[in-house]
């Protein structure tokens, strides 16, 4: 029989404890998966700062095109009357005013040359960035692309004054450890995410669109108010305080994450089963993947959407600027809105996309090429539309709102489907299919820059998008003929498909898993 003194002694560590074990069901209130969400959302977040940063700053930092010195004239390649050297005869105060010209006499070509950059490489070190993260993990490889582009940022003032080839050396470094992120994430949802959640954590990339729609108007307001140079500095260093945050709570696997419940860690194991094994126990089958119907799909499908992404993204300011006259400030938030709100609309099509799945009313497959057509054929038109609308701008407006909202649809399409069909590879086969598709990313800038060279009227500018446009639609046709969202054969190690787990362990959580692991979690601690 226990003594007092004993009873005393063993309810000691209860009362000391109990601290500790408030805390931790405090904690145990946010699953992991929602940290990964929030980690996710805002490293593409500020990794398009630091890239599209230079999209709306260059309209400040180059001088402005000559255009035609007769009204009747400019107004029909153009939709504003040329600034003249007397501000107060400028008929609107959105027009850009001669206050706003810029220091560098770069030409279109040049232009263009510092704006593709960030891709020349990018997409190169798709296959790499699937590599370094199959040895290195997520962890390492996101985090190191995020300091380098970083640094970058904050040298990039000194070395537009110095030559625009110093710049072109940044932008290029960029973009080449800038293409690490996306290989290195996909994996990470391979062993993180459920099938049935998956959709739902694509939108976590559409912190990507929030990131350009946050950027064009703090960089107009900042351009605006303080010069150029300053947006530079704000966004390098943003991303420097990221990194820290990124590498005190991002893991890379499950069974490693010092603060997942039993609950949450038995969840992932559970529905992601015998689909994802070590990144380390098995070799990437590189001519598999290679000689993949289904990967190539969505490599050059979204080849076709990159394209007509990058229009907007690199050369929607530059529109904004040369035809339809907007200030810096105007430009900045009319550029901006659209993705914002795209941001929004991604995560509707996501829990759009697993609703149709959850409750059986279209297959994975269909579920695939529906959202991946909304996200390429009505932008496509759109932008078709937009060159023969003219100078009817509140009708432009409206087209390129819609058009860039409705991209993001493929986020629960084609972009879902390299962890669809290869969810032990997700690294690997993203950085094949995006060594494909990114190339769009500098042969979309480079082909505008051609077509301006010359000429940056409302006819050229046509040619720019009707271009787009046939891209984006023509390339969609791949991933209806070859898309698929079956696990494929060379996802696991012996080339194999294993048997099928038991239904109810693929049971999928119709009404909401992570407040249902929450409750459990709750209960276990």
């Amino acid at each position: 029989m226990a003594t007092p003194g004993a009873t005393d002694d063993s309810s000691m560590p209860s009362l000391q404890l109990q601290p500790k074990f408030c805390f931790r069901s405090l904690q145990d209130m946010v699953p992991a998966r929602v940290v990964l969400y929030m980690l996710s959302f805002s490293g593409f977040l500020v990794s398009f700062m630091l890239r599209t940063d230079i999209n709306i700053a260059i309209v400040a930092m180059v001088k402005l095109p000559s255009t035609p010195t007769n009204s009747t004239e400019a107004q029909e390649k153009y939709c504003f009357v040329p600034p003249t050297s007397n501000v107060s005869e400028q008929p609107d105060v959105n027009i850009t005013s001669l206050s706003e010209e810029g220091e560098f006499d770069w030409k279109p070509k040049t232009q263009s040359a510092i704006l593709g950059s960030l891709y020349w490489w990018y997409f190169l070190s798709q296959i790499i960035g699937g590599v370094l993260t199959h040895q290195f993990g997520t962890k390492i490889v996101f985090g190191f692309s995020q300091l380098v582009t970083a640094v970058c940022s904050l040298l990039i003032p000194q070395a537009a004054v110095f030559h625009y080839s110093a710049l072109i050396v940044l932008r290029s470094i960029q973009g080449f450890v800038s293409g690490l992120t996306w290989p290195a994430m996909y994996a990470l949802i391979g062993h993180w995410i459920p099938s049935n959640e998956r959709s739902r954590f694509m939108s976590s990339i559409q912190g990507m669109s929030l990131g350009i729609g946050l950027t064009y108007p703090l960089c107009g307001f900042l351009i605006a108010h303080y010069g150029w140079r300053i947006v530079f500095y704000t966004t390098g260093s943003i991303g420097l305080c990221w990194c820290v945050v990124w590498w005190l709570l991002a893991f890379d696997l499950p069974h490693k994450h010092p603060r997942i419940t039993r609950s949450e860690l038995a969840y992932i194991q559970r529905t992601i089963g015998n689909t994802v094994i070590g990144r380390k126990e098995m070799k990437v089958p590189w001519m598999s993947i290679l000689t993949s119907a289904p990967a190539w799909a969505i490599g050059v499908t979204t080849f076709g959407r990159i394209w007509v992404y990058y229009v907007f993204i690199i050369y929607g300011p530059l529109y904004m600027k040369t035809v339809l006259g907007f200030s810096i400030q105007k430009n900045g938030l009319l550029s901006g809105v659209p993705f914002l709100c795209s941001y929004l609309l991604s995560v509707i099509f996501c829990y759009l996309a697993d609703y149709l799945i959850v409750h059986g009313i279209l297959s994975l497959t269909n579920v695939r090429k529906l959202f991946t057509a909304v996200s390429q054929i009505i932008p496509g038109l759109l932008l078709l539309a937009i060159g023969y609308l003219g100078c009817e701008i509140n009708l432009v407006l409206v087209s390129w709102f819609i058009a860039v909202t409705v991209i993001t649809a493929a986020f629960a399409g084609a972009m879902a489907n390299a962890v669809d069909i290869a969810p032990n590879l997700a690294g690997p086969v993203l950085a094949f299919a995006q060594t494909i598709h990114m190339s769009a990313s500098f042969l979309s800038p480079l082909t505008a820059g051609v077509i301006l060279e010359e000429d940056t009227s409302l006819v050229a500018w046509r040619k720019v998008f009707g271009t787009a446009a046939v891209v984006a639609i023509g390339t969609y046709s791949m991933f209806q003929l070859c898309g698929t969202a079956e696990v494929q054969s060379w996802n696991y190690p012996d080339g194999k498909i294993p048997a099928k787990t038991a239904p109810e362990d693929l049971q999928l959580l119709s009404a909401k898993p992570l407040e249902k692991n929450n409750f459990e979690s709750a209960a276990e601690s």
